[in-house]
């Protein structure tokens, strides 16, 4: 079940926060509740990538991205992430949310993301976003130019622009053999 409560909260305190640049690091606190655990008692990796919805929504409202969604009836969308999961967090540890956006290019946002346990980071996250509307992909330099700020990417850091080669170079759609095309076409 989505959290809904959690995502009120979320959006609430965000509202409330004082802004942030386009670059800018939303941070949160958060529990690992008894409902975020899988059957080995720690957070669950689907319910993990959940929560780091709500620190994606919540940097959004802080940037000011979300009154020009609403204002262009645009949308926001996940176009491709990365996690690695290094230290457990189970139920009733505290941890912290970071999330914050690295840059981007013509098409698309990249924001990083990470959980953070006692001064350890527990996971971390890579992902490309996009603003669309209803004819596909709104362009980055629009979506810059409406919320007034920089226009520029910072620099992109070499680990992301080579998993952005990387994955520009994985085939799509994804290759299927003779068999799976037998069995499709049967």
């Amino acid at each position: 079940m989505y959290p809904v409560f959690r995502l009120a909260k979320e959006v609430f305190r965000a509202r409330n926060a004082s802004t942030l640049p386009l670059t800018g690091t939303h941070v949160a606190q958060h529990i690992c509740w008894p409902w975020d655990i899988d059957p080995w008692m720690e957070l669950n990796n689907g319910r993990t990538l959940t929560l780091y919805d709500l620190g994606r929504v919540a940097l959004f409202y802080r940037i000011g991205i979300v009154p020009l969604l609403k204002a262009n009836g645009w949308g926001g969308t996940i176009a491709g992430s990365s996690f690695r999961y290094r230290k457990r967090v189970r139920a009733f540890d505290r941890y912290e949310l970071r999330t914050r956006m690295i840059g981007w290019d013509e098409k698309f946002f990249y924001a990083e993301q990470s959980m953070w346990r006692t001064g350890e980071c527990t996971s971390h996250g890579l992902l490309r976003m996009a603003i669309t509307d209803r004819d596909g992909l709104v362009r980055t330099t629009r979506v810059i130019e409406a919320l007034g700020g920089m226009t520029e990417s910072p620099p992109i850091p070499g680990w992301v622009i080579r998993w952005i080669d990387a994955d520009a170079d994985r085939p799509w759609p994804p290759m299927q053999t003779a068999s799976e095309r037998a069995k499709i076409a049967a």
